[in-house]
């Protein structure tokens, strides 16, 4: 993808601090663009929130409109408006809690209540099962999440997994990146066995023979040798997680025996 990065002061804050505004030049998002700011000692910001949590009491944020990075106290005063719309709504709005039948408008002379039937044993409700546990989808929805990023607590981006050499996308302008995105979808939202596109013409035309309940990969047959190396992969995994746990038990071990001998000595 494309981008085209623009980094420049922002006089809102304080000095030191910089916005930078990315623009996606290609791709489905096209056009679209991603604001940062940066702190002086260079720590990334993403969000409003993350910048009010970090910068705390010191600066309030109220009127700071994040995509310009202005100060807009227009906009702080349409949002009390708004918040004190609601609570008098709220206020003045009662739950209608009469039971009561209503009354039959006629021409009668007299007013006549209402019969409520609740059910009649004659009625029979006919409802289609299909219909009912299968919702339409959109086509080629995971190309969405191109371009998004997962980042862990130090907004430090995750590495990407690598896919085997097997699995190959189905679909137009789609990449190894949307396709780890269909497979982790896939297994998260569906209970049924993920076996790829297993009809030929999807290859030729995708936007008609699509199933949308696979992800978008052609057929691929998992081995036994295949899940020989997942498990010696797992079992390298758990074991060097119990190495970690049993090194940080030791370290606080000899944490806590190191505090409980400066103790001794400072109380002798």
């Amino acid at each position: 993808m494309i981008m085209e990065r623009k980094r420049m002061d922002c006089p809102a804050l304080p000095p030191g601090w910089k916005k930078e505004e990315v623009i996606r030049k290609s791709g489905l998002s096209a056009g679209k663009s991603d604001v940062y700011y940066y702190s002086p000692s260079g720590k990334k910001f993403r969000s409003k929130p993350q910048l009010s949590r970090y910068l705390g009491n010191t600066m309030d944020l109220g009127c700071f409109d994040f995509r310009t990075g202005k100060m807009m106290p227009s906009k702080l005063q349409k949002n009390k408006q708004r918040l004190r719309n609601e609570n008098l709504s709220l206020s003045k709005g009662k739950p209608d809690l009469n039971t009561a039948l209503p009354i039959r408008q006629t021409a009668s002379i007299f007013k006549q209540p209402v019969t409520k039937v609740v059910n009649h044993p004659s009625n029979k409700v006919k409802t289609d099962l299909q219909r009912a546990t299968e919702q339409p989808r959109q086509l080629f929805w995971e190309k969405r999440l191109k371009g998004l990023r997962s980042s862990d607590v130090t907004q430090e981006v995750l590495r990407t997994m690598e896919l085997p050499r097997g699995l190959q996308s189905v679909g137009p302008d789609t990449t190894d990146e949307t396709l780890l995105s269909a497979i982790a979808s896939a297994l998260h939202m569906s209970s049924a066995p993920i076996t790829g596109q297993t009809s030929t013409a999807a290859e030729k035309n995708p936007a008609i023979w699509l199933n949308t309940s696979q992800p978008l990969c052609k057929a691929f047959i998992v081995t036994d040798e295949d899940i020989r190396e997942q498990e010696e992969k797992v079992h390298q995994a758990r074991k060097s997680l119990e190495e970690a746990l049993m090194a940080d038990g030791l370290a606080r071990a000899a944490e806590l025996t190191r505090d409980s001998g400066a103790e001794g000595k400072a109380s002798a």
